[in-house]
């Protein structure tokens, strides 16, 4: 009997699983920031990918929350891109309980992106608060 063979069998590195967290706001980003994680040698898992925004809201939000607090446990690092909102920071803050690294990344008039200090890092309004949950 003959061997399978395909190109995908060839190619088994393992790479760290990097839990892309980013508002709403960044949603339109969302292909450049995997592109960037998989340029960095990584594999994204990018709720925005995976789910689009809450899939429409063709289910409840919560179910969504739940499927993208799955994905951080599972991720090796949560990489944070853009301004930080309510539902990034409770990521960032899970990943944190979780002893995750964190990293934090500016997007540069849409065409780069720049690992930043927290220092440097944009919180929305609502959560200008919690800076120090960096």
């Amino acid at each position: 009997m003959k061997a399978f063979s395909h190109p995908a069998l060839a190619v088994q590195k393992e790479k760290p699983l990097i839990y892309t967290a980013h508002s709403k706001h960044s949603y339109y980003y969302r292909s450049q920031i995997s592109k960037f994680v998989l340029e960095q040698d990584g594999v994204p898992l990018n709720p925005f990918m995976i789910f689009e925004y809450f899939l429409t809201d063709s289910v409840e939000r919560d179910v969504v929350r739940e499927a993208n607090n799955n994905l951080v446990r599972r991720s090796d690092e949560v990489w944070v891109f853009g301004p930080v909102s309510d539902g990034v920071l409770a990521e960032i803050i899970q990943a944190k309980e979780q002893h995750k690294p964190v990293r934090y990344f500016a997007i540069i008039k849409s065409r780069s992106i720049e690992e930043i200090d927290t220092n440097a890092v944009v919180l929305e309004d609502d959560v200008a608060e919690y800076r120090s949950q960096l």
